[in-house]
């Protein structure tokens, strides 16, 4: 079997596009896990809904004795209104690790809590050159929302009824090159979750039976550090957490390569399980690369600092620009797949 040719990269990325389309800032994910819950009630795969938000699906292996788990997060960067200024702008506090230059002059929407949604600008406080002539650092001060809405006041914006706490999402731009390239934000980790969905739906539509029973978590609050370190059940003896591959100076890792974690911020992953990985990527001849990332955390290393008794492990598509403006390319979709496919395949 051409495994590459089953997992049917368009799928991926047509999957890809709908979830990065649908905002889902942590913290305000219920219209992303309802798009994923709905995509596996039409495969019939059962889940279900933990407090926090988040998903699990199953798949019923031939031992049920032992479980393993894979995780990827559909929660993404965003912010939140943090103050209605007096001029009819907002100031914004940031939801995630990122740096305010990465969302100047991005496109973004307002959500209120009555389910109205506005669009805006976000915008430096001196943005024509033709006024000012300051080059000063971007922070939470000097960073606002331009509605796209007639305001000039406080009065005028709560009117519409935005309020403090309001979440603001960014315009993904989502793109897809004819060199096959993925132009995106939120490739973090919706580059994933479409992996993880395209998995499932073949395993389901080919009728695989998996040597493990494994549970497919898609977490909701990765991005501030708790998403995926509960509802592990006892039975499950390797959790793989499906997250991007960080890209940089240093770095082995690019945009067409499964890359493997050996260690990140919290420390090293597994070396059995990172073994495994890698001689599952040699058997099917995926390129792939070996990788250290020196500031990230996944929900893999969040689950062992909860404490659960598990082998954890990282892999990902290698994306460029992480927390930016970020761009992978298909073949690292293709890659990582290829090697997940083998490894729920092995025993």
């Amino acid at each position: 079997m051409d495994i590459k040719k089953e997992l049917r990269v368009n799928d991926m990325i047509e999957t890809l596009e709908q979830l990065v389309k649908i905002p889902s800032p942590s913290g305000n994910t219920e219209q992303v896990i309802q798009y994923v819950a709905t995509y596996l009630e039409e495969l019939q795969i059962p889940y279900t809904l933990n407090r926090k938000g988040g998903l699990i699906a199953t798949i019923q292996g031939e031992n049920n004795q032992a479980h393993r788990m894979l995780t990827a997060h559909v929660d993404t960067l965003g912010a939140m209104v943090k103050e209605i200024k007096s001029n009819g702008r907002l100031k914004l506090t940031l939801i995630g690790g990122f740096r305010w230059n990465a969302i100047e002059g991005e496109y973004c929407q307002i959500q209120t809590l009555s389910g109205e949604t506005y669009t805006g600008t976000i915008l430096h406080t001196k943005a024509s050159v033709h006024v000012y002539r300051e080059n000063e650092e971007r922070t939470e001060q000097n960073m606002e929302v331009r509605i796209d809405a007639r305001v000039k006041s406080e009065a005028d914006v709560r009117h519409l009824g935005i309020e403090v706490g309001d979440f603001v999402s960014f315009d993904p731009r989502f793109e897809v090159t004819d060199s096959g390239f993925i132009k995106s934000r939120h490739l973090d980790d919706k580059a994933s979750v479409a992996i993880l969905l395209q998995l499932m739906k073949n395993i389901k539509q080919e009728g695989v039976q998996l040597p493990y029973t494994t549970h497919f978590l898609i977490s909701n609050n990765e991005e501030i550090g708790y998403g995926g370190n509960s509802n592990i059940t006892p039975q499950t003896f390797e959790y793989l957490a499906v997250d991007m591959g960080a890209i940089g100076d240093g770095q082995q890792t690019d945009e067409f390569c499964a890359s493997i974690c050996a260690k990140d911020a919290s420390g090293p992953y597994n070396l059995k399980l990172r073994n495994k990985l890698i001689d599952c990527a040699q058997q099917v001849e995926a390129y792939y690369k070996v990788d250290i990332y020196p500031y990230y955390g996944s929900d893999a290393s969040a689950a062992i600092r909860s404490g659960h008794d598990i082998v954890h492990g990282l892999i990902g598509p290698g994306i460029d620009a992480s927390h930016a403006h970020e761009r992978t390319h298909q073949d690292a979709l293709v890659n990582t797949a290829v090697v997940l496919y083998t490894y729920l395949l092995s025993s």
